[in-house]
């Protein structure tokens, strides 16, 4: 957030704020995003997905089956509540999986699974990446055609994290202890619908309004935690790069530049800019220079796999490694590199084949 705003003052200087401004905000994509980081707060505050996580996990005996479950549900969780939530949620999960039944050596590779996972598996969905929210509704793209175009690498990142479990953890024995919990019913039945509501405004079938008056005013009432729970910061980068990447557009050099670029090969750049500068960032300064949204949208979802900056959930999980393993960082970035870089070269050659 920091660095949009001061990507984002530097570029006021060249282009001095005037009414042009206003319509560098695309105020739908930041109503959405914010409807589903809240309604996801408190279904987090109630426990849901935690319970359901445990009752998933439950089911399964031994290391290798558990740890898949575990990328499994970051993985679809991605899908439906954004990869940065999904890792809020489920990271805590796999560590107290693999803490109280004696496997941390599994830890690293089962938080770069579940990293990978909430990256990848995302990308299926308009709002499973935040910025896929933003191409979806600034490119007005089709669900059927957005769905279509990131089926191929998306069900080749199932196989290859899949093939990843087998063959890094072995098969013993696991047994899962912990405390029970029990859902509130009448709350989750509300959140629920809220969330459902959320997903409605998402795929345009009513006005975005609707759900900014909605859904903060039975928050107000019944969780007032969740609204503070909201990234606000990840909101805020949102903001600040719509007037960095708006200011950039009116600069005829730069808008040479990038228009250059993007025709020779939007899915190349867009990669590369990712493991520079993240995807969300990427996708809103790239899209200003380019109408290919088809590559836009492969480039910065395949892109946020590489660098640990690649994705602002990589950092996430960065985070809750090293907090909770302290002195293993130089282990983590060593193994985080190692398998990230390999599916960005499996999934850009694949990408690329196809295009």
């Amino acid at each position: 957030m920091f660095v949009a705003m001061v990507a984002a003052v530097i570029t006021c200087f060249f282009i001095p704020p005037d009414k042009p401004y206003l319509d560098y905000f695309d105020l739908k994509t930041l109503t959405c995003l914010f409807c589903v980081l809240a309604v996801v707060c408190a279904l987090k505050n109630i426990r849901f997905f935690y319970i359901l996580a445990q009752k998933i996990v439950e089911l399964f005996g031994n290391a290798r089956v558990c740890i898949l479950a575990l990328v499994y549900i970051t993985f679809i969780g991605s899908m439906l509540i954004a990869n940065d939530m999904a890792l809020l949620t489920f990271l805590p999960l796999g560590l107290f999986v693999l803490s109280t039944t004696g496997k941390n050596r599994y830890m690293a590779f089962t938080f770069i699974m579940q990293n990978i996972a909430a990256n990848l598996g995302g990308m299926l969905t308009p709002f499973g990446n935040p910025q896929n929210l933003y191409l979806y509704t600034r490119f007005h793209i089709p669900t059927g055609e957005f769905m279509g175009i990131m089926a191929p690498p998306f069900v080749i990142s199932i196989a290859i994290i899949t093939l990843c479990c087998f063959l890094f953890v072995k098969p013993e024995p696991m047994t899962l202890t912990g405390q029970k919990y029990s859902l509130p019913w009448a709350r989750t039945v509300i959140y629920l619908a809220l969330f459902t509501l959320s997903i409605v405004i998402v795929f345009r079938l009513i006005p975005y309004w609707i759900g900014l008056v909605v859904i903060p005013a039975v928050l107000l009432f019944m969780d007032r935690k969740a609204l503070k729970m909201v990234d606000y910061p990840l909101l805020l980068t949102f903001v600040f790069f719509f007037i960095f990447s708006g200011n950039l557009a009116r600069v005829e050099a730069v808008r040479s530049f990038f228009s250059g670029l993007l025709e020779k090969s939007t899915l190349f750049f867009s990669v590369l800019s990712c493991q520079v500068i993240s995807n969300v960032p990427s996708a809103i300064l790239l899209s200003q220079f380019t109408e290919n949204y088809r590559e836009l949208l492969l480039g910065v979802n395949i892109g946020g796999v590489g660098t640990l900056i690649a994705s602002l959930a990589s950092l996430i999980t960065f985070r809750e490694y090293t907090q909770n393993n302290p002195g293993k960082t130089g282990y983590y970035v060593a193994l985080f590199s190692a398998f990230n870089f390999g599916f960005l070269l499996i999934l850009g050659l694949f990408t690329f084949l196809l295009s």
